[in-house]
């Protein structure tokens, strides 16, 4: 597999929330804002990037008896490092996702990509895959997060510097002011709602890149005729 197969498959063909399904419990509970869904992106990336990395270094290491017991000790760990972090550098951030920073333990998109892509590829696809998919699965919370936020508060990464830090105040912006707001979208149905959107926009896009890709091949056809 090349490496513009595996940016694709993280970022839109084979995306853990898109076309996978998995991760859901923190994506709808944690993106009332960009934000949230920011910090929790990057959350999960680091803990995705570290922990496919390792596999893939100790995959001639591991026993097949053993390994799925070994990859979810690994997850584990960097989860703790992860969670430690935030809670001293972020710690602001930290006290919004609460528990849900732990819980990434559980994503089973992780261990899914240990097992069916890091434990079998060398050290830098690995690295690769994980990144990509982290990115992709970061860009669904904060798309996801953006859409909730702008209609149920009309801001757009709302105290964006006291919860990443200062250097990110720049992303702050009220979109409509004195917006008293649509408050079913900041709440858990409005995630549902907002979600179904999405995959709908998602699923549009990808059939008009189909229909496109089938107009070229009919052209191609024609012309070798």
């Amino acid at each position: 597999m090349n490496y513009r197969r595996i940016a694709s498959d993280g970022f839109w063909n084979n995306n853990v929330v898109f076309s996978q399904m998995l991760a859901l419990c923190p994506l709808l509970a944690v993106t009332g804002t960009a934000t949230n869904g920011l910090g929790m992106g990057i959350a999960t990336l680091v803990v995705m990037v570290v922990s496919l990395l390792v596999v893939s270094l100790i995959r001639d290491l591991i026993t097949p008896e053993v390994r799925i017991p070994v990859f979810i000790l690994l997850i584990a760990a960097t989860v703790t490092l992860v969670d430690m972090a935030m809670n001293a550098y972020t710690h602001e951030l930290y006290q919004v996702l609460g528990l849900f920073i732990p819980l990434i333990v559980t994503n089973c998109a992780i261990l899914g990509r240990a097992e069916a892509f890091a434990s079998r590829q060398p050290v830098a696809k690995a690295l690769f895959d994980g990144l990509m998919m982290g990115i992709g699965f970061t860009f669904v919370l904060v798309v996801l997060g953006a859409v909730r936020e702008i209609s149920g508060s009309g801001t757009l990464f709302a105290d964006a510097s006291l919860l990443l830090g200062d250097a990110f105040g720049f992303l702050e912006v009220t979109l409509i002011p004195d917006y008293r707001g649509f408050l079913l979208m900041i709440l858990p149905p409005g995630a549902f709602i907002a979600l179904g959107f999405i995959l709908a926009a998602k699923r549009l896009i990808d059939d008009g890149i189909e229909r496109r890709r089938e107009r070229r091949a009919a052209a191609v056809q024609e012309g070798a005729a």
